[in-house]
């Protein structure tokens, strides 16, 4: 699942979104230059090829491992898509073309919000929007809705097969989560068991709050760690930590993890804030800008890699995670303190992802010295002992232990 905001300040606009996959669905930065393409050109998105066009713009991605297309992105022009899932009443199709595929041909192929608008509503038109949007659970499928932006504005597109709805955004703030929210649309098309399931009301409300109050990055960070009125994720059964903007997997029928993050600041030259990392809750939100590529390493996929980004975050993830409350307080104060003063001062891209590894590897180790019992709900632990296990990682895991009883070190 997922959640998009947008604020409208007075001095220009501000985008967040935290992108919500499988747990062990690594998401890459991927940085693409502009290009010229010969006429009769295709391009193969994730499971079709559709017509190219003449000229591509340079675009930054957040884009799932295995897809062409991306949950987040940006263009060299300012515009900033994002996506999220929506259950309606039709019926859905095979293989066309995925929301993921549609974010960065709108990218690719735009100068302005308007035009990206434009872009989507013609390719999905034509194409239509369909086929496996998981790797690991290749029958799960939704529509799409997404928020588009650029330095003068935003628009919400909505869409239910091949029908579609907008609405440009005209108050101080818009957010977006599973749900269809223009009124006469989502009457029409919302499925409302399996949005209600996507826990989507609950999470709208909460970022719509946020992102009326927001001023700068900081606030919209804030609002992509919010765990709902504790400190610490809680869990349902039904739909583990989905009942926030930064969801943490382990509910038996929806079982989404924050699996990257960003927030935009259009307010003059854009600079793009991103973790490149899961859980916006323990991770470092790095300045990154489109014209400046960076090479991050490997790419990862969905098995432990420590030589990727994605996975060396996940120890310190997954190990803060089992008592968030005590763990986070290793780092926590010192989490914010860098930011602050990277916001203040954005320092040069590289830099601060060197800076931020550095950070969390010693961050790590405090994690391990606390030596904390794992006080999740007991499906939580199953769910994750599963996840870890396709993952093939040795994870910071404290012991689970019965009331009173002494901690256990964690294991490496």
């Amino acid at each position: 699942m997922c959640d998009s905001l947008v604020t409208v300040t007075d001095d220009g606009i501000l985008f967040a979104k935290n992108s919500d996959r499988d747990p062990n669905e690594a998401q890459c930065l991927e940085w693409v230059s502009a290009a010229d393409h010969a006429s009769g050109d295709r391009v193969q998105c994730t499971w079709i090829d559709i017509p190219q066009v003449a000229h591509t713009h340079a675009v930054l991605l957040s884009r799932p491992w295995w897809m062409w297309g991306a949950e987040i992105g940006a263009n060299e022009h300012g515009v900033v898509v994002g996506n999220e899932a929506v259950f309606t009443k039709g019926g859905y199709a095979e293989k066309a073309l995925l929301g993921m595929d549609l974010v960065r041909l709108a990218l690719e192929r735009s100068r302005t919000a308007r035009e990206a608008v434009e872009v989507i509503v013609g390719l999905l038109e034509r194409h239509g929007q369909g086929g496996p949007c998981s790797y690991e659970h290749p029958r799960f499928t939704y529509d799409n809705s997404f928020l588009v932006v650029d330095p003068g504005g935003a628009v919400v597109v909505e869409t239910a097969g091949r029908a579609w709805a907008t609405e440009e955004v005209r108050g101080r703030a818009r957010t977006i989560s599973n749900g269809l929210t223009i009124p006469s649309f989502a009457a029409a098309h919302s499925d409302p068991l399996r949005t209600w399931v996507a826990s989507a009301g609950v999470r709208c409300r909460r970022t719509q709050e946020a992102a009326a109050q927001a001023h700068g990055p900081a606030d919209l960070m804030a609002a992509l760690r919010d765990h709902g009125d504790t400190l610490s994720p809680r869990w349902s059964p039904i739909h583990g930590g989905l009942r926030a903007p930064c969801a943490h997997a382990g509910g038996m029928l929806a079982s989404s993890q924050t699996t990257a993050s960003w927030v935009a600041d259009l307010r003059g030259a854009p600079l793009h804030w991103v973790t490149g990392t899961s859980a916006p809750c323990t991770s470092l939100f790095k300045p990154v800008r489109v014209d400046a590529a960076l090479d991050l390493g490997r790419a990862p996929a969905d098995r432990f890699d420590a030589a990727t980004l994605w996975w060396r975050h996940e120890l310190l993830h997954r190990g803060t995670i089992a008592d968030y409350g005590a763990l986070s307080s290793c780092y926590r104060e010192a989490r914010d303190h860098t930011e602050r003063g990277w916001i203040d001062a954005p320092p040069a891209p590289r830099a601060a992802f060197a800076e931020g590894d550095r950070l969390e590897r010693g961050w790590l180790a405090d994690v391990v010295a606390a030596r904390r019992i794992d006080r999740r709900p007991a499906w939580v632990r199953r769910e994750w002992r599963a996840i870890d296990r396709a993952a093939q990682i040795g994870t910071v895991r404290p012991a689970v232990a019965p009331a009173g009883a002494e901690p256990v070190p964690p294991r490496m």
